[in-house]
């Protein structure tokens, strides 16, 4: 490190002791103006050749250990991460989420290297490295960016970004020759591992559109994407139109069954509903026809009634022995003579013959 203040030398040629305000001002001077974590995520996180660490406090070499314990007190842990980002996805964010948690106090800086050191070492790119520095950009546990950043990490690298830690899967990363890029790291004491994501990847993605391309490329197709743009063959191009309108087809076939079947659905409903009330209906009519005119009706009783007041009307009782009405012989009406005697009927034809005429003979007596 530079020597950042000293005291003045004497005519004698001596160094004087530097002052009490010199000594003040060299220990402000080399106190620790290293960024802090973000706080507000309200706006994207800035890119290293922006904003760099312009602190001149010199940066100890940490372990671990002490890292893990909170120490230093008055700077954040640096810790490094890099990749490609390419499609960014759940499992990048969960791996950042790792290396910015791996401390109490952690300051996470992203490499991400450019579209020329990519397409050199590993391959060809969905995305291009502007795309994928903002979508690295935009993730709420990143600190800083590190745009262009190397393929190899190199103590220079580290020194001017004062990294404290690299974090990365602890899979041995074989490319530009080395059977592990990360070695140096690792032998460095600087090397703190993250746990992968199994299901999710940017190859998993890759794989998916590639085998379902048939189906994206129609999908496209039908939202408004030519041919030219999908790299699609003109016999191909009509075979999804068509394969399209017959999906169309289909659609509206199983929109009608469905609508059929809720419509024979309601009609079962109703027709159900109907059933229960015409049999609520049927079973009290039957009730009260039973009631009317069943054995023990009404209908029954008021027949009896009406023939016992017609009968009494017919035969009416008899006036008890006892009624004075019955001793009152003179005022009783004399029978009619043509009244025959039940008691003694007429023996034979002279006979009737002889009460005949003497009810004449009575008649002119009378007269």
């Amino acid at each position: 490190m530079p020597v950042l203040c000293g005291g003045a030398e004497s005519e004698a040629g001596i160094p004087k002791a530097p002052s009490d305000e010199r000594r003040r001002g060299a220990m402000e001077e080399l106190e620790h103006t290293c960024p802090q974590p973000r706080l507000t995520l309200t706006a994207p996180a800035p890119f290293a050749d922006e904003t760099s660490c312009q602190c001149r406090a010199p940066h100890e070499k940490l372990t671990i250990a002490q890292a893990r314990l909170g120490t230093p007190v008055d700077r954040p842990v640096r810790v490094y991460a890099d990749g490609i980002f390419d499609l960014f996805h759940s499992g990048h964010a969960r791996a950042l989420m790792q290396a910015k948690t791996l401390f109490p106090n952690s300051y996470l800086l992203v490499g991400v290297c450019s579209d020329e050191l990519t397409h050199n070492f590993k391959g060809f790119t969905v995305m291009n490295e502007n795309e994928r520095y903002d979508a690295v950009q935009h993730c709420r546990y990143v600190d800083e960016v590190v745009r262009n950043a190397p393929w190899t990490l190199t103590p220079e690298f580290l020194e001017k970004h004062k990294i404290d830690f690299v974090a990365h899967d602890d899979i041995p990363y074989s490319s530009a020759g080395s059977d592990d890029v990360y070695k140096h790291i690792k032998e460095a004491g600087m090397f703190v591992p993250t746990q992968r994501t199994e299901g999710i990847s940017t190859s998993d993605i890759i794989t998916r559109i590639v085998r379902d391309y048939d189906v994206y490329a129609r999908r496209n197709l039908q939202r408004g994407y030519t041919a030219k743009e999908l790299n699609v063959s003109f016999i191909n191009e009509k075979k999804y139109r068509f394969q399209n309108q017959v999906d169309k087809m289909k659609e509206k076939v199983k929109n009608v069954e469905e609508k059929s079947k809720e419509f024979v659905n309601k009609v079962e409903e109703k027709s159900h509903d109907l059933i229960q009330k015409w049999e609520e209906k049927s079973r009290e009519f039957i009730g009260n026809f039973l009631e009317l005119f069943g054995p023990d009706g009404a209908l029954k009783q008021m027949f009896q009634e009406r023939s016992g007041r017609m009968l009494q009307a017919f035969s009416p009782r008899q006036s008890p022995t006892s009624s004075p009405t019955r001793g009152r012989s003179p005022s009783r009406s004399p029978s009619p003579p043509w009244v025959f005697n039940k008691a003694s009927p007429p023996s034979s034809p002279k006979a009737a013959s002889a009460s005949l005429s003497s009810m004449s003979e009575g008649d002119e007596d009378e007269k």
